[in-house]
């Protein structure tokens, strides 16, 4: 009983704290996850006026992750570079989605089409977070973005899960010197006349139409921008999201988990049974980290209605709310 009190009392401890790290640092995180069967490099754009991130640039092995820290009023956008190579002088360079720098850091470089962007305008209008994932510049590899702890009627998954290379009309078809379609252009970028690409007399939403091009995106992955003008469907908000999960290459089965009743957004469900930790409620849970019977519970629950430990409650719930509400 005694090792069953010092559990719970060790598990309130850590949600306490936890709730309160939470109130002190609201900071967004970005985490990137490469379930490719290939090896990918990243890029990172910061928007105009915007200080650039700690890093613009990185390499992601297959089934790699990393995790970057973004400061809340952040906007940008993110994309996978592919069949990336170093010569003898040492100048890097990317068969799609290259940022020009030359090096695996992009430093202010922008992707070149046909790249898959996932853009971002962190604590916008209302304080929202808007993001989508756009096709408008092309397409190099599947991709979705998932909202972690955040809540909105529109705050939820959005991305191109399907392998667009395939499918792509010959005359947008771009080939790697190995003669390997390695990404799918945007009809702007293939033949650079205004009523494609929006501009000129077709720039405004009532004379830029969806071509027969950008439906074939739409068709194929109907949440992502499939040109300029292709905002109803397209962009999503959060207000309170504290990690967007962004995973290159996710399996084509993935679906999303139901949502809870405060709307809020859960990990993708991978079905491949590859041992992932699951989730619970957008929290990182190891399978294995508790084994409690039910019994075990009870006991929590008794501990946890014990004077002492409800007058402990009660302070430290009293000292985040200060807290919270003086910063």
């Amino acid at each position: 009983m005694a090792q069953v009190k010092v559990l719970c009392l060790y598990a309130l401890f850590l949600t306490l704290t936890a709730l309160f790290i939470t109130g002190v640092n609201s900071a967004v995180t970005f985490t990137m996850v490469n379930k490719c069967q290939q090896t990918i490099w990243p890029g990172l754009l910061s928007n105009s006026g915007i200080a650039p991130l700690s890093t613009t640039g990185f390499v992601l092995q297959k089934g790699e992750s990393k995790t970057i820290n973004v400061p809340t009023s952040w906007g940008g956008r993110f994309w996978a570079r592919t069949h990336c190579t170093e010569d003898s002088t040492g100048k890097f360079t990317c068969a799609t989605g290259d940022c020009g720098s030359g090096k695996l850091e992009c430093a202010g470089g922008n992707a070149a089409p046909p790249a898959t962007l996932a853009e971002f305008t962190l604590d916008g209008s209302n304080g929202m977070d808007f993001f989508d994932v756009s096709l408008v510049d092309g397409y190099n590899l599947p991709m979705l973005v998932v909202p972690q702890g955040g809540t909105g009627n529109n705050c939820t998954s959005t991305g191109c899960v399907v392998d667009l290379n395939g499918a792509c009309p010959s005359e947008l078809k771009v080939m790697s010197v190995g003669g390997e379609n390695v990404a799918c252009k945007s009809a702007c970028e293939a033949f650079r006349q205004d009523e494609y690409c929006c501009a000129g007399a077709y720039n405004n939403p009532t004379t830029c139409k969806p071509s027969s091009y950008s439906m074939l995106f739409k068709k194929a992955c109907p949440s992502a921008y499939s040109f300029a003008y292709d905002d109803k469907t397209s962009t999503f908000t959060c207000v309170g999201a504290n990690n967007y999960l962004i995973t290159f290459c996710p399996s084509p089965n993935t679906s999303q988990k139901s949502s809870s009743s405060s709307g809020q957004n859960q990990e993708p469900e991978d079905n491949n049974n590859n041992n992932e930790p699951s989730t619970i409620n957008n929290s990182m849970v190891y399978d294995g980290a508790w084994d409690i019977s039910s019994a075990s519970l009870t006991t929590c629950m008794h501990v946890v209605s014990s004077p002492a430990i409800a007058g402990a409650v009660a302070l430290l719930t009293a000292t985040f709310q200060l807290h919270h509400q003086l910063f």
